[in-house]
């Protein structure tokens, strides 16, 4: 958690040291003589160790955003990127599930092909249109913000499966209601990433599914009225991401988040927080080339980077790994997350655009029942479902496993990345109607293929998904069931 200490403002004259703007040195006091020993006194906070500190702070707060543009560049900005969808403000489909060859998106779900819209805000707002969906099919409209807050919902749970049409407007906007719309949704930032999904229940599903996806538009608002539109906003030169491997350590990192920062107006809330991170260069559009820091800042700055991932790692081993905390903490409104920017960091490092806790929690196994590392390499792993003991949902359920390092769908010769509820009448049962999910890197046996859920020869974990989840499931009362490991055959 962050606490309130780590705002404190930084001593202008720890300021002043570095060179840093906005504060001036005053005259030295000379100190009498004197033969008598200095008194002893308390080791001095040197300006690196708050720089570190404020650079550390930075770098969390602004990890989802500057991931978060990692996609969105990758998805609206790049033409020749292999994953490019096409240009903002328009819906693009992808009519199949994700598979081991999506690889912007770490911990993609791969139950619901995906729908995206890049959505630029600034001139005026967007009008969303859905279709009516048969009732038994799940889908969802997930609203994103720059910062990765979850700013709203449509589609089953939140609005129902009726057709409709929804207003998404940015910070700059002012209007009324117009007539057809059946709500106004706000986006505090100029830039939004609206995420489509839409239940598939098998393959031969897939038809029914395009043409739902078919029925999802996306128009500005003047066109929606048939009415003039207002000047275009001026065009965004978009500057290149940082890779995945780049963000963890390359300073360069807040060039992108001072890039970002120019599309989310201030937030009242983080004036101060604002003012703090200025004094190592951070802010909306401002330069910061690490090649003309001092080198004392540069240490610093980098110093934090590393500390940032320190506490994340920190994070995760307590709290993640352990079970104290989960998906329920770290995705949702600005206002669930409290200000709570290493959770809001760890969502994104985990599963960016993870959904908020009543729309879908994610129990998830990094860990065996005996707190040991998920491993293909030697035994296998058992999970087990009774029958009055499967996930609680009103939609449906899956568990995906991820192979690590990278946290994307795992090659297997199956091609099978996950087991989910369309798939219990297929499913082995065990004597009490429940399932036995068998997880390893070799086949557990012909008679048991239709509940294996093949593993990696290495690292990985896995992700249960609770899509809609029942009272129980949000309230503790159920809980998932442990990976008990198997040792290997002989």
């Amino acid at each position: 958690m962050i606490h309130s200490r780590w705002f404190l403002p930084v001593a202008c004259a720890a300021a002043v040291a570095l060179a840093l703007p906005g504060c001036k040195r005053e005259p030295e006091a000379v100190a009498p003589a004197t033969d008598a020993a200095p008194a002893a006194t308390a080791p001095a906070v040197t300006a690196s160790n708050e720089l570190t500190d404020i650079a550390k702070e930075a770098y969390i707060y602004g990890y989802p955003m500057v991931d978060n543009y990692r996609v969105q560049y990758s998805y609206f900005v790049d033409s020749k990127s292999p994953e490019y969808k096409g240009g903002w403000n328009e819906i693009h489909n992808t009519a199949r599930v994700f598979t081991p060859d999506d690889k912007t998106i770490q911990t993609p779900n791969s139950d619901t092909p995906y729908s995206a819209l890049g959505a630029d805000l600034r001139a005026e707002p967007l009008v969303i249109s859905v279709p009516a969906v048969e009732k038994g099919r799940y889908y969802s409209a997930q609203f994103v913000d720059m910062y990765t807050y979850n700013f709203a919902y449509v589609g089953s749970r939140a609005t129902g499966n009726d057709a409709g049409n929804y207003l998404l407007a940015g910070p700059d906007w002012k209007g009324d209601t117009p007539a057809g719309i059946k709500q106004v949704i706000r986006s505090e930032t100029q830039l939004a990433f609206v995420l489509f999904r839409t239940q598939l229940f098998d393959a031969k599903d897939i038809d029914k599914v395009k043409k739902i996806q078919a029925g999802y538009k996306a128009q500005p608002l003047s066109s929606f009225l048939k009415t003039a539109p207002p000047p275009p906003a001026p065009k965004i030169d978009f500057i290149a991401p940082l890779t995945p491997e780049q963000q963890k350590t390359s300073p360069e990192f807040f060039r992108v988040l001072n890039f970002l920062l120019q599309f989310t107006p201030p937030v009242p809330s983080e004036t101060d927080l604002m003012a703090r991170f200025a004094k190592i260069g951070v802010g909306a559009g401002k330069p910061f080339d690490p090649a003309q820091l001092p080198p004392e800042t540069r240490k610093a700055v980098d110093d934090g980077i590393a500390a940032a991932w320190k506490t994340f790692n920190d994070y995760k081993l307590g709290q993640i790994d352990t079970g104290k905390e989960s998906s329920a903490d770290a995705f949702g409104t600005r206002d669930h997350l409290q200000g709570n920017y290493l959770r809001r960091m760890a969502g994104a490092v985990l599963g960016i655009y993870g959904n908020s806790k009543d729309e879908a929690i994610y129990p998830a196994y990094f860990v065996d029942a005996n707190g040991a590392k998920l491993d293909g390499a030697g035994g296998g792993y058992t999970l087990r479902l009774a029958a009055d003991q499967l996930p609680p949902v009103n939609a449906f359920w899956s568990v995906t496993l991820y192979e690590l390092p990278s946290s994307l769908l795992s090659v297997n010769p199956l091609n099978r990345y996950l087991i989910n509820s369309s798939m219990l009448p297929s499913l082995k049962k065990d004597a009490d109607g429940g399932v036995t999910i068998y997880v390893q890197h070799e086949s557990p046996g012909k008679d048991k293929e239709a509940n294996w859920l093949p593993a990696p020869k290495g690292p990985f974990f896995l992700a249960m998904r609770l899509y809609w989840p029942k009272p129980e499931a949000l309230d503790g009362s159920w809980k998932a069931p442990p990976l008990q490991p198997v040792a290997a055959a002989p």
